[in-house]
């Protein structure tokens, strides 16, 4: 006899506001809470520097969906996922008060100039008091917006925010039509500040602001399944809607970050394989893309890898975008900026990886994947590496000097959904990364400089070597030839980190045979949950995760390490033999 569960424990919220209910009157909602463990043996981590202590596992509430939004239904009776209009549950990190400053590198030079520098359209209107930032126009609780179902406001919202620790970490989470603000400094953390349901649309993708954050101002970039983009200010509650119904670009956000250094610019990257230059104060119009006669001399012509829609130096700035760019037609999974502000590493789902020199809006070389799509990237601390993660269930690393690949990282059996340097456990010669994914597991690997150098290419491989799916074709191999035989060698292993320009032309580099790869196995890999984990975090004191079901998990660090140096670190190779693996030993003793 099949029995149905219990149903989720249900609480009557103190004050919900209603879309519509202008009078700022309460309306009594009852939504489902938050749940949080303290599992008493935990999942610990064992990693050489000691073991990381599961501390909690926080999980967020999934809303029901609006009677509006239609059910999801797959025509194909084979197909095991539906492809809901969400990804998981991400995390946007800010603390408020002086955080984070002991992290490798201490200290990195940034020399680039700021984005758009030089086209006085772009110039900043002078401001009365540059201490006072500035908000959306919209109350988000008093919104009539059928864009937004109901706002759940916490009865002691302003208390908590006068009591709480400074330098405590706030947290915002999406979970399929829900924003969540939470407080993980809080001893009810698992109680939000505020929970927004929005009618229709999911947050895929979000971000905070680090130049303008303060005690009395967060600003939060947001991008939607529906495409558009909400600029949200938690403490006062305003919110400002961009690209509405798209009117600039109406296809789903799938990744958004802020410009470093800039208060109002961010980048959205869309499914459709456009990014978009946004400003946060700028109205929007219906968007028609510059042709290079139309426009000012200084747009770029388009080439086979990137085609500038409008370029940051167009006069015509009176309304967004500020710039656009098409790479392909395909999604753009994930982007990252580098350290030094310089450069953009784009991932997409066709199976390369794209160095960008946004400043100068062009592509600088592409890399391709060894086997289907690219899902996630990051630079190291020190911008010197790239990290990406596939559908090949494979991390790979980059050279950014060097211009080659440095090593794949085997050890999931799935896809990899989020790669990340933890800095507290890098140096100049030793690095950390943490990799999830839909297996459901945390990996951990070290790599350091010395193992940058290939295997021979008579090592033992196996007999069936994959290609990517995404085929070079002959034209592109014969530039990549050239390039290489010509002014502009950029795959050179004596080349420094500066870049040629020379050509409006990227390099396309050939995907590299697993001969002449290292392979690196992991330091760690552990199951950390029961749903594939979406989201990878490295804080001074501990490592985060987030779920596709809503499991937000944290792990202390070893006590005895913390604040340490990092002259206890394990090198990878030992690491590697001490794995018991002879495949993995095998290849290690090749590097």
């Amino acid at each position: 006899m099949f029995v149905l569960p219990p149903p989720p424990p249900r609480y009557t919220v103190p004050v919900a506001y209603a879309a519509g209910a202008s009078n700022g009157m309460a309306v009594p909602i009852v939504e489902t809470n938050n749940i949080i463990k303290h599992p008493e043996k935990g999942c610990p981590l064992q990693v050489g520097e000691g073991t990381y202590q599961l501390q909690d596992d926080l999980h967020l509430a999934t809303p029901p969906p609006h009677p509006s939004e239609a059910p999801i239904i797959n025509p194909n009776p084979l197909a095991t996922n539906p492809n809901p209009p969400t990804s998981g549950v991400k995390l946007s990190l800010v603390s408020i008060g002086p955080r984070n400053k002991t992290a490798f590198p201490a200290k990195l030079t940034v020399t680039a100039r700021p984005f758009g520098d030089g086209n006085s359209a772009l110039a900043a209107p002078p401001v009365k008091d540059p201490s006072k930032k500035r908000k959306p126009k919209n109350n988000i609780i008093k919104s009539s917006s059928s864009f937004v179902s109901r706002v759940i406001i916490h009865e002691a919202n302003t208390k908590r925010l006068n009591d709480r620790d400074p330098e405590g970490l706030f947290a915002f989470a999406n979970i399929n039509r829900a924003f969540q603000w939470l407080d993980l400094s809080s001893k009810h953390k698992d109680e939000p500040l505020s929970k927004i349901l929005f009618t229709k649309a999911h947050m895929i993708s979000h971000d905070v602001n680090e130049v303008t954050k303060s005690a009395a101002h967060i600003d939060v970039a947001m991008g939607s399944s529906a495409g558009d983009i909400f600029w949200y200010e938690p403490i006062s509650q305003k919110y400002a809607r961009i690209n509405k119904n798209g009117v600039i670009n109406n296809s789903p956000v799938t990744h958004i970050k802020w410009i470093p250094g800039s208060e109002n610019l961010f980048i959205a990257a869309h499914e459709n394989g456009q990014l978009v230059v946004y400003d946060k104060e700028k109205d929007d119009a219906l968007f028609t893309p510059e042709l290079p006669e139309q426009s000012t001399e200084s747009v770029k012509s388009t080439n086979w890898s990137l085609q500038v829609l409008k370029s940051v130096n167009s006069k015509n700035q009176k309304t967004n975008p500020v710039a656009a760019w098409k790479l392909a037609n395909q999604k753009i999974a994930q982007f990252s900026f580098s350290p030094d502000h310089k450069h953009l590493a784009i991932v997409l789902e066709d199976g390369s990886l794209r160095l960008m020199n946004y400043l100068q809006e062009e592509v600088l070389d592409v890399f391709r994947s060894y086997y289907g799509g690219f899902t996630c990237v990051c630079w190291s601390p020190d911008g010197k590496y790239i990290v990406t993660g596939g559908q090949d269930d494979l991390v790979t690393i980059w050279s950014l000097p060097e211009r080659k690949i440095v090593a794949r990282c085997q050890g999931h059996d799935s896809w990899v959904s989020a790669v990340a340097f933890d800095p507290w456990r890098c140096d100049e010669r030793t690095y950390r990364i943490g990799s999830v994914g839909d297996d459901c597991n945390l990996l951990l690997w070290d790599f350091s400089v010395g193992m940058i150098h290939r295997p021979k290419v008579h090592h033992q491989v196996s007999a069936r070597n994959r290609t990517s799916l995404v085929a070079t074709n002959p034209q592109q191999l014969n530039r990549h030839i050239a390039d290489i035989s010509g002014t502009r060698i950029r795959s050179d292993s004596q080349r420094t980190g500066e870049i040629d320009t020379a050509s409006d032309q990227p390099v396309q580099h050939p995907v590299e045979s697993r001969s002449r790869t290292a392979l690196l196995p992991p330091i760690m890999s552990k199951a950390v949950g029961e749903d594939p984990i979406c989201w990878l975090g490295f804080q001074e004191d501990t490592i985060m995760t987030s779920s596709l079901e809503g499991h937000i998990r944290t792990w202390d660090r070893p006590r005895e390490n913390i604040g340490d140096s990092h002259g206890d670190q394990k090198s990878p190779a030992v690491i590697g033999t001490s794995l018991g693996s002879g495949r993995a030993a095998s290849s290690m003793g090749s590097l």
